[in-house]
């Protein structure tokens, strides 16, 4: 365990939080997360405060969920900015836990779902929700939290994991908070440190056309025309969802409709 004064008591190792756990008592709010922390994250955060006594936030560059490994290699990795942010937000406890320990099976245990993963980001992405949902549950049951955070615009995600712990009758109660979006209406993800600024610009008219198209063909037409790479652009679940690649930089978004 490490400790700085005036900061969350960071756990790097999972037998401390254990013990700690183990000891603490109010219900406990839990935010998971794979740092480069944004305005979105810190929402979770404020609303896992507003619920609860105390509240856990963990930063895990999860490897079994990147389909591309250079994907993994470039995802950014800002731990001391990312622990200031939480010292702002008046976090109690940041669970940083080494690959080594949340893989000390090497992967050999896994959580697979055979319909909704299949479809949308998980047809495009081979394996991505096996480790989305691996990882999830470890961190679910390693938190030991009545609440866990996540936020809605990775919706298909928020669905699966949601589902995933009534199926297992999971204690914790799994929250979906509404998508943070920037003032040109970009949904807010730490993927977007690494677009360009001609990119950035650019990426604005992704949700705006994702809302205002009259029907997803053409929506995928009119991304394509403004030069996006489209992956997919569907309706389900009452929902329109798309995800788009401006160059190394993938971006889901979906709206209600």
């Amino acid at each position: 365990m490490r400790q700085v004064p005036g900061t969350p008591r960071v756990f790097e190792n999972l037998k401390d939080w254990f013990q700690h756990r183990h000891e603490r008592r109010g219900s406990l709010g839990f935010v998971p997360t794979m740092g480069a922390l944004h305005e979105g994250h810190l929402e979770l955060v404020r609303r896992a405060r507003a619920e609860n006594a105390e509240t856990i936030v963990s930063i895990f560059v999860n490897p079994t969920q990147f389909d591309d490994p250079n994907d993994l290699n470039k995802y950014p990795r800002t731990f001391e900015r990312d622990l200031e942010l939480l010292r702002g937000e008046g976090v109690d406890y940041v669970l940083y836990p080494k690959a080594s320990e949340m893989y000390a099976d090497q992967y050999r245990f896994k959580i697979t779902e055979n319909q909704l993963s299949r479809e949308l980001c998980g047809a495009h992405r081979p394996g991505h929700f096996d480790g989305v949902l691996t990882v999830v549950m470890k961190l679910l049951q390693i938190a030991g939290a009545d609440r866990a955070y996540f936020g809605e615009k990775d919706f298909q995600q928020y669905t699966l994991v949601k589902d995933m712990a009534a199926a297992f009758f999971l204690r914790t109660q799994i929250v979906g908070c509404p998508t943070v979006r920037e003032e040109d209406g970009l949904a807010m993800s730490s993927r977007n440190t690494r677009l360009s600024e001609g990119q950035r610009q650019k990426a604005a008219a992704f949700p705006r056309i994702l809302s205002e198209a009259r029907g997803v063909d053409e929506a995928r037409a009119q991304l394509r025309a403004e030069g996006f790479e489209v992956d997919y652009v569907e309706q389900m679940m009452g929902r329109r969802f798309g995800a788009v690649r401006l160059g190394e930089v993938r971006l889901i978004d979906n709206i209600e409709i």
